[in-house]
């Protein structure tokens, strides 16, 4: 009876004495994602299509700065190859990231996303570049946090309505007509697609005849490519062009160097000048449209984004419903949320 007494009070011992080293159970690698981790944040895995795009970068910065303190970030440059960004996606299910947030290089591309993430169980935000909604509709964890592209060609389109009413003297030839050059983002890109489309579109529904001079130049977003697209136009067209509608205020930006190198719009009173209007209101932008280099742009608010982003992933994370606390909607895809344009022409 006595050893059983003393066999019985060593164990209790034993117990207390391992209850007293482990008090704090060991934090999960990685930021602490997984269950019963102290509270440890959870792991956000961003992929960028590529971080030297201007309007992106105010995105990411964005992103990371609302999710800091509030959950453990890893982020990848694309580097406009998919597959590079599929390559880092692998390494990102490999780490076990809580939330995916996915801003594709090639939006055709993320339905191998989509099914990597759903065999993983990964919650995924798709930003920016919007895949086919069917593809988001078939994964219950994907969402996607976006524009409606549509609506910043349409804006680009009352912003010709607006600028040639204010200023007949920019149709340089009196014909009543606006002869234009046009600049894409990429050829398949949607998004660049629907600028492209519906900037003229709506012009003309405003009521300007409008008359293409060459053909689109497609610069994928660059300024550099836009600018020497732009000096190429100018030599053959010099004198014919009386608007510039660009994809992007990168490509924008490229045209009006071009422009300036032949001593239009330099911001001098009484130099020649052809209007301007580009997409995403990038600090660059702003600037011109200050110093009268450029007449408009539409604004992408990259920080609404970013913010955006940051909720619903933290949603997510936490097990919670998409827009669960937020002010956010669905539009009628059930699976969108639209951050709104709005025309810019300065401050």
């Amino acid at each position: 009876m006595k050893k059983k007494f003393l066999a019985m009070l060593m164990a209790s011992v034993m117990v207390l004495g391992l209850a007293a080293c482990g008090g704090s159970p060991e934090p999960a690698a990685d930021g602490g994602e997984g269950e019963g981790d102290g509270g440890a944040l959870p792991t956000v895995g961003v992929l960028i299509y590529k971080y030297d795009d201007t309007y992106i970068s105010t995105v990411r910065n964005a992103l990371q700065a609302a999710l800091d303190g509030k959950a453990e970030v890893i982020m990848q440059d694309g580097k406009g190859d998919q597959a590079t960004q599929n390559d880092q996606l692998d390494v990102m299910i490999e780490k076990g990231v809580d939330v995916l947030c996915v801003n594709m290089v090639d939006a055709k591309a993320a339905s191998g996303v989509v099914d990597k993430a759903k065999d993983a169980g990964i919650p995924t935000v798709f930003f920016n570049r919007e895949p086919d909604t069917e593809v988001i509709k078939s994964y219950e964890k994907a969402v996607f946090i976006g524009t409606n592209a549509a609506d910043a060609g349409k804006m680009q389109g009352d912003l010709v309505k607006k600028i040639f009413d204010e200023h007949p003297e920019y149709d340089l030839n009196g014909d009543g007509k606006v002869q234009y050059v046009m600049f894409q983002g990429e050829p398949d890109n949607p998004e660049a697609i629907a600028r492209t489309q519906y900037s003229v579109e709506q012009a003309v529904e405003n009521g300007v005849e409008m008359e293409q001079v060459g053909e689109t130049q497609v610069c994928n977003w660059d300024t550099e490519t836009a600018q020497k697209a732009m000096e190429a136009m100018l030599a053959a067209n010099e004198g014919k062009i009386e608007l510039v509608l660009a994809n992007n205020d990168g490509m924008a930006i490229g045209c009006i160097a071009a422009l300036s190198n032949i001593g239009y719009n330099t911001g001098a009173e009484g130099a020649n000048f052809i209007p301007v209007i580009g997409v995403d209101a990038t600090d660059a932008a702003k600037d011109a449209i200050q110093n009268g280099t450029m007449s408009a742009t539409v604004l992408q608010d990259g920080q609404a984004m970013g913010n955006a982003i940051a909720a619903v992933a933290l949603n997510l994370a936490g097990g919670a419903d998409f827009l669960a606390g937020t002010d956010y909607s669905f539009d009628d895809t059930g699976v969108a949320v639209r951050i709104p344009y709005a025309p810019y022409e300065g401050e």
